[in-house]
């Protein structure tokens, strides 16, 4: 039962770095599409990159999560 709630939960934190990974992408579209150029669009973009490395690591903790909890089942 404790590592149902290990599994639930990491899949749960996995999904919340997806989507956090989508708001990026959306983010960085709208970016180009609002026509910014040069430093303007860099530094949006920069701004964007942070947000994605932080989801990345969240999606990964999550499948951690939800190995461990499958591996000590």
């Amino acid at each position: 039962m404790r590592m149902e709630i290990l599994v639930w939960s990491g899949a749960i934190v996995a999904l919340a770095g997806i989507a956090v990974l989508i708001w990026c992408i959306l983010q960085a579209v709208r970016a180009k599409r609002d026509g910014l150029e040069g430093t303007d669009l860099q530094a949006r973009l920069q701004r964007v990159v942070v947000f994605n490395m932080g989801a990345l690591a969240i999606s990964a903790i999550g499948l951690m999560m939800v190995v461990l909890g499958v591996f000590l089942a």
